[in-house]
């Protein structure tokens, strides 16, 4: 009987033994030897389970159970606020991130990896094995932190056109991931503008339907490095989205108008609209006869409506964000080639969101007009 311990329900029948035979005559020694247990074990059992029955003794044992269950609960829910508490605040979109977490978890409460991950909520095979990435992620980066440097001002979206121009096979959500992950700035949006509708339902923006239909100006004021004005004006075919010619010069009227239109006339042939504000340049008596004559017609914009001539104005927004605002001209002709030279990269390289990501004029080569401009 030495090391031998009895069930609950064996105790509650020896005691009801022991009151058996006390009950026939026999002292309780006599009784307590006849079962074969001690005086002392006699006194314990009566304090633990005296006066019970085995229906009494089911139920407390069950009661019993069900206590050491909402223990259990209540600490796996305590220490599982404390995980939480832990944990970073808010949400942990990196996989990254959610393993650094993970680990900080363990290693500040001593848990295990997999109560860590069933209350965090991540699995634990992302856990284990971390992601070794590609082999050409190293590259790639290196070939977005370059065009990021080059074009500074270009979105995610882009330079992925860029990187698949270059042959890459990436989509955008990749070069994004990169984007971020490098703390490379994108550009804010532009706010959309609503266009200047008439009383009869139709629309002051004249929409180009074809190439050479309508052709865009605008001017855009710089200076160069000695203080003096520098002033460019923008001609660009409103269907293509291709920049025609940028003419530089440190003052440009009326007349400079007339001999930029009339270049682009010999090279391209008269469009159908021009389109531009109502600046005295466009507007004088002699550029309207003159756009007459050549079998034209001019579409100037209502005055403070600039969104009228909105392929003009993006335009001259992107000239000046993307090399007007970073470059510093000394001269005038150093203006005239780094500006002729972006215009060419303009059409035959930067991809255009509007052409899906395609450059206006990629295979079209259009002379420069190497002629100096005399003021």
């Amino acid at each position: 009987m030495a090391g031998k311990r009895e069930k609950p329900e064996d105790i509650v029948t020896k005691l009801r033994q022991v009151e058996v035979l006390h009950g026939q005559g026999l002292s309780m020694a006599d009784a307590v030897r006849q079962i074969g247990i001690s005086p002392h074990t006699l006194y314990r059992w009566r304090k633990q389970h005296g006066g019970m029955n085995r229906a009494q003794l089911s139920r407390l044992m069950d009661l019993e159970k069900e206590n050491l269950r909402l223990r259990r609960a209540v600490s796996d829910l305590t220490l599982g606020k404390l995980i939480l508490t832990e944990a970073a605040p808010g949400q942990l979109p990196s996989p990254s991130r959610r393993r650094k977490c993970v680990e900080h978890v363990r290693q500040t409460l001593g848990i295990s990896e997999r109560r860590a991950c069933r209350v965090l909520g991540r699995h634990r095979s992302t856990q284990r094995k971390p992601p070794q990435g590609r082999e050409d992620e190293a590259r790639l980066t290196a070939d977005v932190i370059e065009l990021a440097r080059e074009h500074g001002r270009c979105g995610c979206r882009r330079a992925a056109a860029l990187l698949r121009r270059a042959g890459w096979q990436v989509n955008h959500e990749r070069v994004a991931r990169i984007w971020r992950r490098e703390g490379l700035k994108v550009p804010h949006k532009q706010k959309k503008r609503g266009r200047l509708w008439l009383n009869d339902g139709s629309c002051v923006r004249l929409k180009p339907g074809q190439p050479n239909h309508v052709r865009s100006c605008g001017f855009v004021q710089d200076r160069t490095s000695d203080g003096r004005a520098c002033r460019t004006l923008s001609i660009l075919d409103g269907h293509a989205r291709e920049a025609l010619m940028i003419r530089v010069g440190r003052r440009l009227n009326s007349t400079d108008v007339v001999d930029a239109l009339t270049d682009l006339f010999i090279q391209r042939g008269p469009p159908r609209f021009i389109r531009s504000d109502s600046g005295p340049e466009f507007t004088a008596q002699k550029v309207r006869d003159w756009i007459e004559l050549v079998g034209s017609k001019t579409a100037c914009i209502e005055p403070g409506s600039p969104w009228e001539n909105g392929h003009c104005e993006s335009f001259n927004a992107r000239f000046r964000d993307e090399l007007l605002n970073g470059e510093v001209f000394c001269s005038l002709r150093e203006a005239q080639i780094l500006i002729e030279r972006w215009r060419k990269h303009c059409n035959m390289d930067r991809p255009h969101s509007a052409l899906g990501y395609r450059a206006p004029a990629p295979e079209v080569f259009i002379p420069v007009d190497r002629r100096p401009t005399m003021h």
